[in-house]
């Protein structure tokens, strides 16, 4: 019979934990129904120098441009422990208004999957803006940061 012994530290455990969340969100927003039976999202989870990335590009935006709360968003960004992008690809006028549902319905589904977990997370348009602009996944984009600390970095979160 075999027996073996472990040891994983709250760190290590939280970073496994907030992984797999993210994984478990993006297959939520893959198996969420979709206008006419057509698939066109697209997902992906970004971590560490990626994360660091569309956080400088936030924050370059946000002094470029405006609005201010990009500055803030970048903060939250910096500090979360992983990003989960959600977007769509939109072919044809005619579908946008549909397609955009679906980019919603996907996002509800995942943002679900992350509260029933108790992982703290925000659905921010501007990192979906950062990484459009950046050209990391195709089409209109949504960021969801996700975080694992002792307080949720996403409530009390000051104007810039």
């Amino acid at each position: 019979m075999w027996c073996f012994f472990m040891i994983i530290d709250s760190n290590q455990a939280e970073r496994e934990a907030v992984l797999n969340v993210a994984k478990l969100m993006i297959t939520a927003a893959r198996t969420a129904p979709k206008a006419g039976g057509i698939d066109n999202i697209t997902t992906m989870i970004i971590t560490g120098k990626e994360k660091k990335r569309i956080a400088d590009e936030l924050e370059k935006i946000g002094k470029e441009k405006g609005p201010d709360f990009f500055i803030r968003d970048s903060q939250n960004l910096r500090i979360a422990d992983v990003v989960v992008l959600i977007g769509v690809k939109i072919e044809g006028e005619e579908w946008k208004s549909l397609k955009l549902i679906d980019l919603g319905i996907a996002i509800g589904s995942a943002v679900k999957i992350a509260s029933i977990l108790n992982i703290d997370n925000r659905i921010m348009y501007s990192v979906g803006v950062a990484a459009e602009e950046m050209g990391i996944i195709e089409g209109t984009i949504l960021g969801i940061p996700l975080s694992i600390k002792g307080k949720n970095i996403f409530f009390d979160r000051k104007k810039t």
